[in-house]
């Protein structure tokens, strides 16, 4: 019988997970946990013992963006514009999560230190991911030291989750980002637009 019981928990953390993708997709980072179950077709509890967590619902339901955004970074490392690749990659990372929504909401830093139990696996990943890229920045004299991943991710996040709600929220995160990036001063006559 364990055989069998292994098979049930295995496709009810699929069905749980695919009706979670689509309720973080229609409602974002707030979506129902018991709204889930129902269209599921499992009890809450069996929704909690697959994800104990909110924040571990929406980790699962982030995987394959994580993954691909990861994947992003990786390949643009050791681009001869090291500024440029990781402007790139940052705004690959804002697309994703204004077109992921919940995506910012599995970004957010909580304040978990390094040796948490509760290690942010999604912001782990990230920052891993565009580490590289940060650092031949800071080395090309493109970024100034300091600025760690987890700033810009922060960042990202912000600007992300300050214009989830704008009639377009990807053209405004896109100028926000831009605008960040430029700064506020005219000096090299960059424009938040482009």
């Amino acid at each position: 019988m364990p055989e069998r019981q292994r098979a049930d928990a295995r496709r009810n953390y699929a069905r749980i997970l695919a009706v979670a993708e689509a309720e973080v997709a229609t409602h974002g980072a707030g979506a129902s946990l018991e709204q889930i179950a129902r269209t599921a077709e499992v009890g809450s509890a069996t929704v909690r013992r697959h994800f104990p967590t909110r924040r571990a619902l929406l980790e699962a339901v982030s995987r394959k963006q994580m993954e691909a955004l990861c994947a992003r970074a990786e390949a643009l490392t050791g681009e001869s514009d090291s500024r440029s690749a990781l402007l790139e990659w940052l705004s690959d990372v804002i697309a994703y999560s204004v077109s992921a929504r919940g995506l910012a909401a599995a970004l957010v830093y909580e304040g978990a230190g390094p040796d948490s139990v509760h290690e942010n696996s999604c912001s782990a990943a990230i920052e891993e991911a565009g580490t590289p890229l940060l650092r031949h920045a800071v080395r090309d004299g493109a970024v100034a030291p300091g600025i760690t991943v987890a700033d810009l991710i922060t960042l990202v996040v912000g600007i992300v989750l300050a214009t989830e709600h704008h009639p377009d929220p990807a053209a405004s995160a896109d100028r926000l980002f831009r605008l960040s990036v430029a700064g506020l001063s005219p000096r090299n006559g960059a424009s938040p637009q482009g």
